[in-house]
Protein backbone atom coordinates (compact mmCIF):
# COMPACT_ATOMS: atom_id res chain seq x y z
CA UNK A 1 0.00 0.00 0.00
CA UNK A 2 1.72 3.24 -0.97
CA UNK A 3 1.77 6.08 1.28
CA UNK A 4 -1.07 7.90 -0.67
CA UNK A 5 -3.23 5.41 -0.41
CA UNK A 6 -2.53 5.23 3.18
CA UNK A 7 -3.26 8.40 4.01
CA UNK A 8 -6.52 7.99 2.02
CA UNK A 9 -7.26 5.35 4.39
CA UNK A 10 -6.73 7.29 7.34
CA UNK A 11 -9.10 10.57 6.85
CA UNK A 12 -11.35 7.68 5.67
CA UNK A 13 -11.58 5.86 8.70
CA UNK A 14 -11.93 9.30 10.85
CA UNK A 15 -14.85 10.35 8.82
CA UNK A 16 -16.30 7.61 9.38
CA UNK A 17 -15.55 8.17 12.93
CA UNK A 18 -16.99 10.88 13.12
CA UNK A 19 -20.20 10.34 11.31
CA UNK A 20 -20.76 7.45 13.94
CA UNK A 21 -20.03 9.81 16.78
CA UNK A 22 -22.50 12.43 15.61
CA UNK A 23 -24.98 9.50 15.11
CA UNK A 24 -24.46 7.84 18.09
CA UNK A 25 -25.38 11.58 19.99
CA UNK A 26 -28.37 11.66 17.99
CA UNK A 27 -29.99 8.25 19.36
CA UNK A 28 -30.70 11.26 21.86
CA UNK A 29 -33.81 13.02 21.16
CA UNK A 30 -33.68 16.92 22.58
CA UNK A 31 -35.47 17.41 25.51
CA UNK A 32 -37.60 21.28 25.45
CA UNK A 33 -38.15 22.06 29.22
CA UNK A 34 -40.91 24.12 30.54
CA UNK A 35 -40.78 27.98 30.79
CA UNK A 36 -39.11 28.63 33.99
CA UNK A 37 -40.87 30.14 37.03
CA UNK A 38 -39.26 33.12 38.02
CA UNK A 39 -40.74 34.20 41.19
CA UNK A 40 -40.91 33.32 44.56
CA UNK A 41 -38.38 31.55 46.33
CA UNK A 42 -36.49 31.71 50.09
CA UNK A 43 -35.83 35.46 51.13
CA UNK A 44 -31.72 35.88 50.04
CA UNK A 45 -30.53 36.39 53.04
CA UNK A 46 -32.19 33.43 54.41
CA UNK A 47 -31.05 31.31 51.82
CA UNK A 48 -27.47 32.55 52.55
CA UNK A 49 -27.83 31.48 55.74
CA UNK A 50 -29.18 28.55 55.01
CA UNK A 51 -25.98 27.39 51.83
CA UNK A 52 -24.09 24.94 52.33
CA UNK A 53 -22.23 22.04 50.43
CA UNK A 54 -23.43 17.94 50.59
CA UNK A 55 -22.06 14.69 49.82
CA UNK A 56 -24.60 12.67 50.13
CA UNK A 57 -27.78 12.50 47.64
CA UNK A 58 -30.66 10.75 46.61
CA UNK A 59 -31.04 9.26 43.62
CA UNK A 60 -33.99 11.01 43.00
CA UNK A 61 -34.82 12.65 39.56
CA UNK A 62 -35.49 15.99 39.41
CA UNK A 63 -39.02 17.07 38.35
CA UNK A 64 -38.92 19.34 34.69
CA UNK A 65 -40.29 22.47 35.97
CA UNK A 66 -37.34 22.09 38.97
CA UNK A 67 -34.47 21.27 36.34
CA UNK A 68 -35.69 24.49 34.50
CA UNK A 69 -35.74 26.44 36.98
CA UNK A 70 -32.62 25.74 38.26
CA UNK A 71 -30.75 26.18 35.03
CA UNK A 72 -32.42 29.97 34.73
CA UNK A 73 -31.16 30.24 37.83
CA UNK A 74 -27.66 29.09 37.19
CA UNK A 75 -27.33 31.02 33.60
CA UNK A 76 -30.45 31.87 32.34
CA UNK A 77 -31.35 35.09 30.30
CA UNK A 78 -33.08 37.74 32.41
CA UNK A 79 -32.82 40.44 30.30
CA UNK A 80 -34.40 41.25 26.65
CA UNK A 81 -30.57 42.06 25.46
CA UNK A 82 -29.43 38.81 26.30
CA UNK A 83 -27.64 39.04 29.69
CA UNK A 84 -27.82 36.57 32.37
CA UNK A 85 -28.36 36.13 35.69
CA UNK A 86 -24.80 35.79 36.93
CA UNK A 87 -22.23 37.87 35.45
CA UNK A 88 -18.82 37.42 32.75
CA UNK A 89 -16.17 38.98 32.52
CA UNK A 90 -16.98 41.78 29.31
CA UNK A 91 -19.90 40.17 28.63
CA UNK A 92 -18.70 37.14 26.48
CA UNK A 93 -20.71 34.27 28.49
CA UNK A 94 -18.07 31.82 26.86
CA UNK A 95 -19.24 29.52 29.84
CA UNK A 96 -21.90 26.46 28.28
CA UNK A 97 -23.41 24.22 31.24
CA UNK A 98 -23.74 20.48 30.13
CA UNK A 99 -25.96 18.26 32.49
CA UNK A 100 -25.46 14.75 32.50
CA UNK A 101 -28.96 12.86 33.38
CA UNK A 102 -29.13 9.56 34.19
CA UNK A 103 -30.04 8.99 30.22
CA UNK A 104 -27.57 10.81 29.15
CA UNK A 105 -25.39 13.88 28.47
CA UNK A 106 -26.76 17.06 27.13
CA UNK A 107 -25.73 20.45 27.05
CA UNK A 108 -28.29 23.26 27.48
CA UNK A 109 -29.35 26.15 25.07
CA UNK A 110 -30.59 28.75 27.46
CA UNK A 111 -31.70 30.69 24.30
CA UNK A 112 -34.09 28.27 23.52
CA UNK A 113 -34.32 26.30 27.20
CA UNK A 114 -33.76 23.21 25.32
CA UNK A 115 -30.88 20.18 26.26
CA UNK A 116 -29.51 19.33 23.22
CA UNK A 117 -27.67 15.39 22.86
CA UNK A 118 -24.27 15.15 23.71
CA UNK A 119 -23.85 11.67 24.64
CA UNK A 120 -26.68 8.58 25.34
CA UNK A 121 -26.15 6.51 28.44
CA UNK A 122 -25.48 7.72 31.99
CA UNK A 123 -22.27 9.26 32.15
CA UNK A 124 -22.54 10.77 35.89
CA UNK A 125 -19.72 8.92 36.80
CA UNK A 126 -17.23 10.67 35.11
CA UNK A 127 -18.29 13.70 36.17
CA UNK A 128 -16.15 13.37 39.45
CA UNK A 129 -13.74 11.24 40.79
CA UNK A 130 -15.72 10.78 44.08
CA UNK A 131 -18.96 7.94 44.34
CA UNK A 132 -21.46 10.38 44.87
CA UNK A 133 -22.04 11.93 41.50
CA UNK A 134 -22.94 8.43 39.72
CA UNK A 135 -25.84 8.74 41.60
CA UNK A 136 -27.05 12.05 42.39
CA UNK A 137 -29.99 13.49 39.85
CA UNK A 138 -27.49 15.24 37.91
CA UNK A 139 -24.04 16.86 37.65
CA UNK A 140 -23.72 20.06 35.85
CA UNK A 141 -20.56 20.66 34.51
CA UNK A 142 -19.05 24.20 33.51
CA UNK A 143 -17.32 24.42 30.02
CA UNK A 144 -15.63 27.34 28.68
CA UNK A 145 -15.56 28.00 25.10
CA UNK A 146 -11.90 29.67 24.85
CA UNK A 147 -12.78 31.15 21.27
CA UNK A 148 -15.27 33.62 22.84
CA UNK A 149 -12.54 35.24 24.98
CA UNK A 150 -10.30 38.38 23.77
CA UNK A 151 -7.55 37.45 25.78
CA UNK A 152 -5.06 34.21 24.85
CA UNK A 153 -6.07 31.36 26.84
CA UNK A 154 -2.74 31.01 28.24
CA UNK A 155 -3.16 34.87 30.16
CA UNK A 156 -3.33 34.05 33.68
CA UNK A 157 -5.74 36.82 33.46
CA UNK A 158 -8.46 35.33 31.53
CA UNK A 159 -8.04 31.78 33.14
CA UNK A 160 -9.09 34.39 36.19
CA UNK A 161 -11.62 35.64 34.84
CA UNK A 162 -12.96 31.96 34.02
CA UNK A 163 -12.90 30.67 36.81
CA UNK A 164 -14.34 33.79 38.75
CA UNK A 165 -17.67 33.47 35.95
CA UNK A 166 -17.65 29.39 36.65
CA UNK A 167 -17.91 30.12 39.95
CA UNK A 168 -20.68 32.92 39.69
CA UNK A 169 -22.71 30.64 37.89
CA UNK A 170 -22.24 27.62 40.93
CA UNK A 171 -22.88 30.19 43.81
CA UNK A 172 -26.23 30.88 41.97
CA UNK A 173 -26.96 27.02 41.93
CA UNK A 174 -26.20 27.31 45.66
CA UNK A 175 -28.68 29.66 46.46
CA UNK A 176 -31.70 28.20 44.55
CA UNK A 177 -30.84 24.41 45.91
CA UNK A 178 -31.39 26.47 48.98
CA UNK A 179 -34.41 27.85 48.23
CA UNK A 180 -35.90 24.36 46.70
CA UNK A 181 -34.47 22.31 49.71
CA UNK A 182 -32.37 20.88 46.93
CA UNK A 183 -28.75 19.71 48.09
CA UNK A 184 -25.70 20.55 45.77
CA UNK A 185 -22.12 20.69 46.15
CA UNK A 186 -19.47 22.33 43.13
CA UNK A 187 -16.41 20.50 43.05
CA UNK A 188 -13.16 20.62 41.29
CA UNK A 189 -12.29 16.74 41.45
CA UNK A 190 -12.99 16.00 37.64
CA UNK A 191 -10.75 13.93 35.22
CA UNK A 192 -10.81 16.73 32.78
CA UNK A 193 -9.40 15.03 29.91
CA UNK A 194 -11.94 11.93 30.32
CA UNK A 195 -14.59 13.97 30.33
CA UNK A 196 -13.37 16.06 27.43
CA UNK A 197 -13.90 12.89 25.37
CA UNK A 198 -17.14 11.53 27.17
CA UNK A 199 -18.74 15.14 26.22
CA UNK A 200 -17.36 15.63 22.88
CA UNK A 201 -15.68 18.94 23.72
CA UNK A 202 -13.21 20.50 21.19
CA UNK A 203 -9.48 21.10 21.71
CA UNK A 204 -11.28 25.15 22.05
CA UNK A 205 -13.64 24.39 25.16
CA UNK A 206 -12.11 24.02 28.99
CA UNK A 207 -13.39 21.87 31.51
CA UNK A 208 -13.69 24.23 34.64
CA UNK A 209 -15.81 22.68 37.43
CA UNK A 210 -18.72 20.31 37.60
CA UNK A 211 -21.65 20.46 40.03
CA UNK A 212 -23.58 17.85 41.72
CA UNK A 213 -27.72 18.45 42.07
CA UNK A 214 -30.19 16.70 43.95
CA UNK A 215 -32.65 15.70 47.13
CA UNK A 216 -31.02 15.05 50.18
CA UNK A 217 -30.60 11.58 50.93
CA UNK A 218 -33.09 10.28 53.01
Amino acid sequence: MTRWVRSLTVIAVAVVLAASAAAYAQTLAPISLPAPMTDGGKPLMSALKARSSAREFSADPLPPQTLANLLWAAWGINRPDGRRTAPSASNKQEIDIYVTLPGGAYVWDAGANVLNPVAPGDQRAATGTQPFPATAALNLVYVADMTKLSRPATDPQQMLNVGADAGFIAQNVYLFCVSEGLATVVRASVAKDALAKTLRLRDTQVIVLAQTVGFPKK
